[in-house]
Parts: C-alpha cells; sequence; structure tokens
C-alpha cells in the first residue's frame, strides 16, 4: 500500500474536520479516526469528545491552516485578475457584439457594479497614499 499521510483534513466551509490515518491495523485498512474540527477564520481548534490532542497533531494542524490560508488568499487574487480578464471580456462583447435590446438588459447593473467598484478602490488607494505619507513624515 502506498504511503498514506497521518493526517487528512476534509474541507469544510470556514476550517476542516481533521482525521487521524492509520494503516497500520491487523486488517491492513485505511481507517479514519476524526480527532477535531478547526475553523481557520477565527483559528479555533475543537478536539473532538474528550480527545486530547498531542503536540505532533496540533502542529500538523497548525501547519495545515498556514497552507490553507495561504492557498485561499492565492485564489482570492486569482479570482480577481480573472474578474478583470472578464471586464475586458465583457468590453469587447459591448462594443462588438451586443445588441439593443441586450445592452438595455444589463446597462444598468455594469454601471452600478463598476461605479460602486470604483469608489470603493479610489477610497482603498487614497488611505493607501494618506498612510505611506504619515509613514513618511
Amino acid at each position: 500500500m502506498a504511503d498514506l499521510p497521518d493526517y487528512y483534513f476534509r474541507i469544510r466551509e470556514n476550517g476542516a474536520t481533521v482525521f487521524r490515518v492509520d494503516t497500520e491495523n491487523r486488517q491492513r485498512r485505511i481507517e479514519m479516526e476524526q480527532i477535531a474540527t478547526i475553523n481557520i477564520r477565527n483559528g479555533d481548534v475543537k478536539p473532538q469528545g474528550d480527545r486530547a490532542l498531542t503536540p505532533d497533531d496540533l502542529a500538523e494542524i497548525q501547519r495545515w491552516m498556514q497552507a490553507r490560508v495561504a492557498l485561499l488568499a492565492e485564489r482570492d487574487i486569482d479570482d480577481i485578475l480573472r474578474a478583470v480578464d472578464y471586464m475586458n471580456l465583457t468590453t469587447h462583447w459591448v462594443q462588438t457584439k451586443a445588441g439593443d435590446d441586450q445592452l438595455e438588459s444589463v446597462t444598468d447593473s455594469l454601471l452600478l457594479a463598476m461605479h460602486d467598484l470604483r469608489t470603493v478602490l479610489v477610497r482603498k488607494k487614497a488611505e493607501r497614499l494618506l498612510k505611506d505619507d504619515g509613514a513618511a513624515g
């Protein structure tokens, strides 16, 4: 049997359920024992039942949580960059293919969403500039 990891993390919203993987039993079956649930938003690690987590358990859970947070942050940026691509494709569609009825059905929604996004981006940019000026001066 291939070497399996000692822990398995079943992804769920805001975290995971943590299992300890055991293949060293008489039947040579894969057994997964639930040991904890974790919440990556607030960092909570809740042992299953009356279980006490070992230092190895906690270290592996912390490693997983750090890797998961980093992965989700990468995905957020990738999603935003895809949105930029989609905005460009939308611009091309509006300019080259969209009919009057199609434009009528999407124009107000697009304009409001773009205005909202622009307002937030400009405010955040101004806040960063003011913070940088304050740190430099």
